[in-house]
């Protein structure tokens, strides 16, 4: 059974931590982002994009998580 594929940090979190990691590779960028999900479950969202667009708006919907207290 295939994983469902994370596009949105809100996918995988509902509070995310105050800092997050951005990797550039040859192919495009991956940014890390923790924080908890729905059951309260610490939890790293990993999620790779090929465009800086698209890195943008994942570090926009971060910004906008509610943060872990």
């Amino acid at each position: 059974m295939a994983r469902k594929q994370i596009q949105k940090v809100g996918d995988k979190l509902t509070k995310v931590n105050e800092n997050f990691t951005i990797n550039m590779y040859d192919n495009g960028f991956m940014i890390e982002v923790g924080g908890r999900d729905s059951d309260d479950e610490y939890k790293t969202a990993k999620i790779m994009v090929k465009t800086v667009d698209e890195l943008l708006a994942l570090v926009k919907e971060t910004t906008e998580l509610p943060k872990e207290e």
